[in-house]
């Protein structure tokens, strides 16, 4: 627009000298992380990677396995959030590998380190665009709706952005508007979380708010 087009992308219809536009603060923040990500990402050597790799492998074995204790998927997570985070070829791997599932149960746990370590996971593998539908359709939605309601702050604000990163793509939107008290359980975190946790509700409640039918939901839920 500054550079002087005036075409619409989606309609390519010529926009007014001064269009009104509404920011996209949700997509623009996943942009510049997924931009740092592969800025790293490219730099690293490639016997790294390769290491990278192999190391994940053995902590996914570890998450899924029913035998491993408490203790250990504790630390596979750990170990698997720092590594999804800079790696997108490792986000698409656990997500193969059946590792969401065990990372699920994870959030059902009442061992609230090993909940937040499993939504920070959750959370990382969501940074594809690939994976959020998916996730939605493993029941994720469910399960940090709980947490909204009866987590730990920090569990309850990396759940709302989970939220936020999932309602990136527009079925989504309707799928978690519509799933009984998730946006109530937003706009509670609103009303009564503190300063991080309302940041992340008010951000998920704005993603929310570019799919119409949920505008209504979140006025009804007392937001304003």
């Amino acid at each position: 627009i500054d550079s002087g087009n005036r075409t619409c992308p989606i309609t390519k219809l010529p926009l007014s000298e001064t269009p009104y536009l509404i920011p996209n603060h949700a997509l623009r923040s996943l942009i510049l992380n997924f931009a740092h990500v592969s800025l790293k990402e490219s730099s690293r050597p490639r016997t790294q990677q390769e290491h990278s790799h192999s190391q994940s492998q053995a902590l996914i074995s570890t998450l899924v396995s029913q035998s491993s204790s408490n203790a250990s998927k504790l630390e596979s997570l750990t170990r698997l959030v720092r590594l999804t985070k800079r790696d997108s070829s490792i986000r698409r791997k656990v997500t193969e590998s059946g590792a969401v599932r065990a990372a699920l149960d994870c959030v059902d746990s009442c061992n609230q380190v090993l909940q937040e370590k499993s939504l920070s996971l959750l959370l990382n593998l969501s940074l594809e665009d690939d994976n959020k539908v998916g996730l939605v359709a493993d029941g994720v939605i469910r399960r940090i709706v709980a947490v909204l309601r009866v987590g730990s702050p920090d569990c309850k604000a990396i759940a709302a952005t989970l939220l936020t990163s999932l309602a990136v793509v527009e079925v989504n939107k309707a799928t978690i508007g519509s799933y009984p008290d998730a946006i109530s359980a937003l706009v509670s975190l609103l009303r009564v979380g503190n300063d991080r946790e309302r940041k992340e509700s008010a951000t998920a409640l704005y993603a929310l708010c570019s799919f119409p039918d949920n505008r209504k939901r979140v006025v009804d839920c007392g937001s304003v």
